[in-house]
C-alpha cells in the first residue's frame, strides 16, 4: 500500500475509529495502541480492491480488540471522571454533576444490552457509521442491524426509564 493512502486513511479515520476503540475498551492507552496496530495491519494487508476501507478498518479494530480481549481475559471498563474547575459556580457544578449523571445512566444502559447490540449503538451513533458499514463490521445482514438497532433503542428506553424511577423514589424518601 502506497504511504500516501495510508496517511490519507488514517488523517480521515483516526479519530472516529480511536473513538470507537475507547468505547469498547475504556482505556485511553490500550485505544491507542490498539488504534495504532490497526493502521499497522493495514498497512500490511489492506487487500487493494476493498471497497469499503473505512468498514475494513473498523473491522479490524473490532477483531483486534476481542483477540486483545481474549488474551487478557478481563473485563471491559469504561468511563473516565471528569475534573471540576474551582471557579465554576454552584449552579453550573450542579448542572454540570446532573448532566454526568446522565452520561454515566445512558453508559450504564448501555452496558446492560448484549454485546451485538451495544457495538450497534456506540457504531451507529457515536461513530456515525450506516447500517450496511455495520452490518460488514458484525457480518450480518443490514436488515438485522436495523432490528437490532430498533430492539437496542426500546431497551435502552426502558432502562432510562427505570434509572428515572428510582432516581425519584429517592428524592421522595429526602
Amino acid at each position: 500500500m502506497d504511504n500516501e493512502i495510508l496517511l490519507r486513511l488514517y488523517s480521515i479515520y483516526q479519530k472516529e475509529l480511536y473513538l470507537y476503540l475507547y468505547s469498547l475498551c475504556g482505556e485511553r492507552q490500550q485505544a491507542e495502541d490498539l488504534l495504532h496496530e490497526t493502521f499497522l495491519k493495514a498497512l500490511l494487508a489492506l487487500p487493494g480492491g476493498h471497497t469499503n476501507m473505512r468498514a475494513w478498518l473498523y473491522m479490524v479494530a473490532r477483531n483486534l480488540f476481542y483477540n486483545q480481549r481474549k488474551k487478557k481475559s478481563r473485563e471491559i471498563l469504561m468511563g473516565e471522571q471528569e475534573y471540576l474547575s474551582e471557579k465554576q459556580t454552584d449552579k453550573d457544578l450542579l448542572e454540570k454533576i446532573l448532566e454526568e449523571e446522565k452520561r454515566r445512566e445512558l453508559y450504564r444502559a448501555i452496558r446492560k444490552l448484549e454485546q451485538k447490540k451495544q457495538e450497534i449503538i456506540l457504531m451507529q451513533y457515536f461513530s456515525g457509521m450506516s447500517q450496511k458499514e455495520i452490518a460488514a463490521v458484525l457480518h450480518i445482514t443490514p436488515e438485522n442491524v436495523r432490528v437490532l438497532a430498533y430492539r437496542a433503542k426500546k431497551e435502552l428506553k426502558k432502562n432510562m426509564e427505570e434509572f428515572q424511577k428510582k432516581s425519584a423514589g429517592r428524592e421522595d424518601t429526602k
